[in-house]
């Protein structure tokens, strides 16, 4: 669905003219549209850790603490997957992030220790012990864009009438409703909470989730001897 026909779809439910354009309409409805389909998408993208939204950066390590800016390593970063920094190379999982406490106490001792951790500071990755060259870092993080041009580039806002949706335009259709209803001053609760509603069962969905079992056995490879279904003579 592009942004033109989101618009158009919104503006049909909420009682508006279909618009002709989107971006460069000089309409103040049709611009207060895009206004609210930019905060919807922004804020969507914050709700949840979209298996859209993820990827997985890999690093090749600088003989230093100072890594590098986490952007450089990690294109469209917004926020990192907890506990998915692992040191290839040694194959250790990386600690962290640090806290400045945590950090600053690292760098006062005296004695450094033999497993390596991280923390983000000033936008760049910091790792301590400072890793030998050529080492293989990698991590998953959630990036920011959230719509894409019509040739597919990563954008974090609307840019024009043919750019898509990269998350759920059926949840951002439901955004721009209630948004647009609660900045007319109108009655928008029940949008918003089918709104909700909505997110919360998409959050769900999102790349399935792991059966837990409390026979711990369940899910086990059981050795068993497996023949073939068919006539066997006696």
């Amino acid at each position: 669905m592009t942004l033109l026909v989101l618009i158009r779809d919104a503006a049909d439910i909420v009682g508006l003219p279909r618009p002709s354009a989107v971006v460069s309409s000089a309409d103040t409805q049709v611009r207060q549209l895009l206004a609210l389909a930019n905060r919807e998408g922004k804020s969507l993208a914050q709700r949840h850790d979209w298996t859209v939204q993820q990827k997985t950066a890999t690093h090749t390590t600088l003989a230093a603490e100072d890594q590098g800016t986490i952007v450089s390593i990690a294109p469209d970063f917004d926020r990192l997957a907890n506990e998915t920094t692992w040191n290839r190379s040694q194959q250790e999982r990386v600690g962290g992030p640090l806290s400045p406490i945590d950090w600053q106490l690292l760098q006062a001792s005296t004695v450094t220790g033999p497993y390596q951790d991280f923390r983000i500071q000033g936008g760049n990755l910091h790792l301590y012990p400072a890793p030998p060259a050529g080492e293989t870092v990698a991590f998953d993080y959630v990036a920011k864009s959230w719509c894409q041009s019509a040739v597919s580039v990563a954008q974090t806002r609307w840019a024009a009438d043919d750019d898509t949706g990269i998350l759920s335009e059926d949840l951002m259709l439901l955004g721009i409703i209630w948004r647009w209803k609660q900045q007319k001053g109108m009655d928008y609760g029940e949008d918003f909470s089918t709104y909700e509603k909505e997110v919360m069962h998409a959050a769900a969905r999102d790349g399935g989730r792991r059966v837990i079992s409390l026979d711990e056995d369940a899910y086990e490879y059981q050795p068993t001897i497996r023949a073939p279904i068919g006539s066997w003579a006696p």
